[in-house]
């Protein structure tokens, strides 16, 4: 069963499960842009509930289990209270769904929320260093294993994909070009080889071999972007640095 119909079955179970509880069922990131790479992307699903209580959350969970047996992770669950609330907070998060979203069913509850953007470029900050701290404690874990570290590379550039388009956001410029193009400007911006990012790219959506690289080589390079990435975002909060 492909991922839209695997898709479909999955809201079809929230909605018996959920009953009048279930708001909406939006589908947002790659797959809802269309990107979707098997083994790679994740089916991101957010279900907005008009009231979180134990007792309506383990209702969802005949429901959620099915999904699990089917390789997804479960569905982000917000009430719309929630999501108004917590829009200055999340800033990143909900521009992102925002982006790339398609409501599956119920109400369209991004359409006007508000993203305030005050607190935007302290949690890209924060993104930044807790990405690349993890990022070193699994290459340190992985040391010595070239199929971990390949795993490592290409489930982390998602992630470091998004905060990259971040960081040109916080530089002023609202273009949203592909993950690409995104690092290929973020680099020109900041003065920064990049072209490690459209390499480890190419790999991941199989354009490339792997075995025609080096892990190690290619490793130290995506580092040492992340890590001249994360250093100028701070710039952008402390002018004195």
């Amino acid at each position: 069963m492909g991922p839209e119909k695997l898709i479909d079955e999955f809201v079809e179970r929230m909605r018996a499960a959920a009953g009048t509880n279930l708001v909406s069922a939006i589908l947002y990131g790659s797959t809802a842009a269309g990107d979707y790479v098997a083994d790679h992307s994740d089916v991101n699903l957010l279900c907005v509930l008009r009231e979180t209580s134990f007792a309506s959350i383990e209702a969802l969970a005949p429901a959620t289990r099915w999904w699990a047996k089917q390789k997804h992770r479960p569905p982000l669950l917000l009430s719309a209270e929630d999501i108004r609330r917590s829009a200055d907070i999340f800033s990143i998060e909900f521009l992102d769904m925002r982006r790339h979203y398609r409501v599956l069913w119920g109400e369209d509850v991004l359409k006007t929320l508000e993203i305030p953007l005050r607190w935007h470029r302290v949690q890209l900050e924060y993104e930044l260093r807790e990405k690349t701290i993890l990022l070193r404690q699994h290459l340190l874990v992985s040391s010595g294993k070239a199929e971990a570290k390949w795993e490592l590379l290409l489930r982390s550039l998602p992630a470091f994909g998004t905060l990259f388009r971040h960081a040109l956001i916080a530089l002023g410029d609202l273009g949203a070009g592909s993950k690409r193009e995104t690092a290929s400007a973020l680099g020109s911006k900041l003065g920064i080889d990049a072209s490690v990012f459209g390499e480890l790219l190419d790999i991941r959506e199989r354009k490339r071999d792997r075995k025609s690289v080096d892990a190690d080589e290619i490793f130290a390079r995506y580092l040492m972007l992340v890590q001249q990435v994360t250093g100028a975002v701070d710039k952008m909060l402390d002018p004195a640095a």
